[in-house]
């Protein structure tokens, strides 16, 4: 009992990890209408009818490939790290290793055909998204035949993992739209074992609440900081246990603490756009600065948190206002050209960005589950088949992890915000200035003048760390760019302990991300303390903790985490 509670730990582990590398903060806005996929099938197939040699060659591959698996001399083999695999069964038994090499040689063929047909960097790249929808789908592991681990725990439970798998599919047909369930929500409560780290809402509008959090040390930095984070989920991913929590470090650290978290729209909210956010943020800023006595405030922004943060810090210095002394940036794209090559980006059109802003106009709100439905077909291995596995084959629930957790949370994007973010991919505002007009005034970013501070991660495709390195060339030469050895959300939940972590530093001078990092210092470790120290040398002196939370004017309204977190 002891090992097999053992061995769940470990799979639940594996999942959530595999999991945690796909989260929504940089979901697809557009997503991937049924229409693309059938457009990008029709040009394939044009292919091959244009093509027929080429096919031709690749289906006689095959077939050479299949006579090799037959007699025993086939070398294919699957990837190491393809988890899917890992049962011994694959290497052990000639009937599942012939299957898996059948597999992968109908998944090589198809690929190779792309490979070689004349098709322009777009169209194949919609081509192989395509080809691999229905390749991942058709891998056997998906099937109890074809999964030997799933057999066994069939024959091992008398049965039983089948009617748990059952009772578990049929719950996510009533209750999850036909998805696999991603993660065991009974374990989680926030306010309770998640987002609890002693604070009040200090101010309260129809966007936001102002979250003022409980000094832990008796002395304080006098210039406090602000966490802005993304309109696609809520807050408490910076304060989500104690461990990982990034409030809970930067108050250790003796900083004045305060996190936006933004309300979560209905219908009636439609016409939230960028300028109320940017609206919303200066607004907690001239709170803070009203509470602390600060002249000015430290910021920190991620994900459409950190596009929401750098459209306000334009909009200041067109202003010619210095209300934000630094900023912090993570896991963020400014680039939208470089948006456009993610996997999201590749079926982004005029045609599909219309639709797109139609479909939330008519709505008055973009709904967080489909959101969260449009990137699971993104990721369909990790997101989608990892978890029909998991739940239906081999009948366990789904894992209990905090992170996915707050990834299934999921919040409402207003329409106008919506449209707003679908035209920087248009734009590119950041990039060309006065392409744009945040709060009257156009936006350019050349006249943001201050310390930046600007994380990535290289195993990050969401926002991929080129693409990040481009923003802290945005922010100019007073820029800090850092890179993490993690993916996107690892990047950024990143606390100390871990012996596998490292990071890059330096300036964002070089004219690109690779020449950046040919120069770059490596340290071991997580980036979080480095931060720490780079965020307290520009926080001021420090000042007695105050007694209590707010001001005359501020007064402390609700215990943090506030109200407008716990609105589903």
């Amino acid at each position: 009992m002891a090992y097999e509670t053992l061995e769940a730990r470990s799979l639940d582990n594996e999942i959530g990890e595999r999991a945690a590398q796909n989260t929504l903060a940089a979901n697809p806005l557009v997503g991937v209408r049924g229409r693309d996929i059938f457009d990008s099938a029709r040009a394939l197939a044009g292919q091959v009818i244009r093509n027929p040699g080429s096919a031709a060659k690749q289906y006689l591959s095959f077939l050479g490939e299949l006579g090799r698996i037959a007699t025993g001399g086939s070398a294919l083999a699957p990837d190491p790290k393809d988890k899917r695999f890992a049962d011994p069964a694959w290497k052990e038994s000639g009937a599942y290793r012939a299957l898996a090499q059948v597999y992968l040689a109908w998944g090589g063929a198809l690929n190779r055909f792309i490979d070689e047909a004349n098709m322009d960097k777009r169209d194949a790249e919609r081509a192989r998204f395509v080809i691999s929808l229905f390749v991942d789908a058709l891998a056997p592991t998906n099937s109890f035949v074809g999964n030997p681990a799933a057999l066994k725990k069939l024959v091992d439970t008398g049965g039983a993992s089948f009617v748990h798998g059952l009772e578990n599919f049929l719950g996510d047909l009533a209750k999850n739209g036909g998805l696999p369930a991603q993660v065991d929500t009974r374990n989680f409560a926030v306010g309770k074992n998640l987002a609890t780290t002693p604070g009040a809402v200090v101010f309260r509008n129809a966007v936001m609440e102002l979250i003022q959090y409980r000094p832990v040390t008796d002395d304080l930095y006098k210039r406090p900081l602000l966490i802005a984070p993304p309109q696609i989920n809520k807050f408490y991913v910076f304060d989500l246990v104690p461990e990982k929590s990034i409030v809970r470090l930067a108050l250790d650290g003796g900083l004045q603490t305060f996190a936006i978290s933004w309300k979560n729209p209905a219908a009636a909210e439609s016409d939230f756009g960028l300028d109320s956010y940017v609206g919303g943020l200066e607004e907690a800023v001239d709170a803070m600065r009203e509470i602390t006595g600060s002249e000015d405030v430290n910021i920190w922004g991620s994900c459409s948190g950190g596009i929401t943060t750098s459209a306000f810090l334009a909009n200041l210095a067109a202003r010619g206002e210095t209300k934000v002394h630094s900023a912090t940036i993570a896991v963020c794209l400014l680039d939208m050209a470089v948006a456009q090559d993610t996997t999201a980006g590749i079926f982004v059109t005029p045609e599909s960005i219309l639709a797109a802003k139609s479909a939330s106009r008519l709505a008055g709100v973009v709904e967080g589950r489909e959101l969260a439905r449009m990137f699971a077909w993104m990721r369909p291995n990790d997101l989608i088949w990892n978890y029909w596995v998991n739940n239906y084959l081999l009948g366990n629930a789904p894992p209990a992890f905090d992170l996915l957790y707050w990834n299934n949370d999921t919040t409402r994007l207003p329409a106008r915000l919506h449209a707003d973010f679908l035209d920087l991919m248009d734009a590119n505002p950041f990039v060309n200035p006065a392409h744009l007009d945040v709060r009257g005034l156009p936006l350019d970013m050349r006249k943001v003048d201050m310390d930046s501070y600007v994380v990535a991660g290289v195993t990050d495709h969401i926002t991929p760390w080129h693409g990040c390195y481009n923003t802290a060339k945005l922010y100019g030469e007073r820029s800090t760019f850092v890179l993490s050895n993690s993916g996107h959300i690892q990047s950024l939940l990143n606390p100390p302990g871990n012996p596998k972590a490292s990071f890059w530093t330096g300036a964002a001078r070089a004219p690109d991300g690779q020449a950046w990092l040919d120069q770059a210092d490596k340290h071991a470790g997580s980036w979080w303390p480095h931060w720490l120290a780079w965020i307290k040398a520009r926080s001021g002196d420090t000042l007695p903790a105050p007694l209590t939370l707010g001001a005359a004017d501020y007064p402390p309204l609700d215990e943090a985490p506030g109200r407008y977190v716990m609105e589903s």
